[in-house]
């Protein structure tokens, strides 16, 4: 049995990561290792914070310990986190990076660790170029890299982008796993009844927080298509803006689509993200770029054909006319790819989104980092 910290967001913080750390973490404890979660007090300050709030209303999840103890923003508080956790001696150390403002702070507390020379610090890069760039990126990112044991990445970009800065260190391409844990596939009409859907329209599907780099424009843009417009398809946007919403209004006004729209621009909770799902007939991911993305795994866990633009490491995912459709990242090919969705019918895709998703197991996820691990020399 192995002692192992992850550090990163976990209840009460809300999203994609938060997510991803705890089911991480249940695996580990699974698998009989002692696993608990190091998370924020103050994970951005709130000018810097473009949703509503960062904070979940729902009860902790059960049977984990998560300490939400580090400021990003006070040094004071990296010196003490870094002396609590040398002092500790975790046999594994996985930290997460997304954006180099967390540099800083992880990299400080991390050298604090090193220090226990017992301690293995394995870094799970969700980004390493950032999708927007600002000021201190290189540096930031450079100074956290250079605190890390070993790498793992969930797509070839993020590899490559890696091995700009970090050359030599070990590191391992993962598939992003299966979200499982968001409830069971229930049927297409008990969802869009949930939710006030018609149960006979064709609904596509975009899910997760609005920025721009998702490409959500073009798919407005998509949806003017007069054959789009003829085959009265219609587009659920489910999830916040994170840039103003504005512009996106102005759009949809401009393009005359505001009947074929279905707009639930809050958070989605957790206990509501499955009703989605399984209310759509296919998920349209229109990313302008991408590293990997969450809600493809999402999506193959509820069996939902997947249409994704040719960036980054998206159609690595997306096997092209078995689990969903590849398209280039403009309004005539996204509108072409809808239909050829339909052209093709949900069922086609059921049979490779089941094969498909074998390969993306929590099991394989923890593996890799226990491999990853013993080939570190301390």
């Amino acid at each position: 049995m192995a002692k192992i910290v992850i550090i990163g967001p976990g209840h009460p913080l809300r999203g994609g990561l938060a997510t991803f750390n705890q089911r991480l973490a249940k695996q580990f404890i699974d698998e009989r290792h002692d696993c608990s979660i190091y998370s924020f007090s103050l994970q951005y300050p709130s000018f810097l914070f473009p949703g509503k709030t960062q904070y979940s209303d729902k009860p902790a999840p059960e049977n984990l310990v998560i300490h939400p103890v580090i400021n990003s923003v006070n040094p004071f508080n990296w010196m003490k986190i870094g002396r609590r956790l040398k002092k500790q001696k975790p046999d594994i150390i996985i930290v997460r990076f997304w954006l180099p403002f967390m540099g800083p702070a992880l990299g400080t507390i991390l050298r604090k660790v090193r220090k226990n020379k017992h301690t293995k610090i394995i870094c799970i890069a969700d980004n390493v170029i950032p999708h927007e760039k600002r000021f201190g990126d290189r540096p930031f990112t450079r100074y956290f890299l250079k605190s890390c044991d070993a790498f793992i990445t969930m797509s070839e970009k993020v590899m490559g982008d890696l091995r700009i800065f970090q050359k030599t260190k070990p590191a391992k391409l993962v598939s992003h796993p299966l979200y499982d844990n968001f409830g069971a596939i229930i049927s297409k009409s008990e969802a869009r009844k949930h939710l006030g859907l018609p149960e006979n329209e064709k609904i596509v599907l975009f899910f997760g927080f609005i920025r721009r780099y998702k490409g959500l424009d073009l798919l407005l843009e998509a949806m003017a298509d007069d054959r789009i417009k003829q085959a009265e398809i219609k587009l659920l946007v489910a999830g916040e803006f994170y840039e103003d919403a504005k512009q996106y209004h102005e759009l949809v006004d401009k393009l005359g689509i505001k009947e074929q729209l279905i707009l639930k621009t809050d958070f989605i909770p957790d206990n509501e993200v499955k009703y989605y799902l399984c209310a759509a007939d296919a998920v349209i991911q229109p990313y302008r770029n991408a590293t990997q993305s969450g809600v493809t795994p999402l999506a193959y866990h509820f069996e939902k054909p997947i249409m994704v633009t040719n960036v980054g490491g998206l159609p690595s995912m997306v096997p092209n006319e078995k689990a969903g459709l590849v398209v280039e990242p403009d309004p005539a090919a996204i509108a072409e790819g809808i239909l050829r969705f339909y052209q093709l019918g949900e069922d086609y895709f059921i049979p490779h989104l089941r094969n498909e998703k074998q390969k993306f197991s929590w099991a394989n996820m923890v593996n890799s980092i226990s491999q990853l691990a013993n080939d570190i020399q301390k």
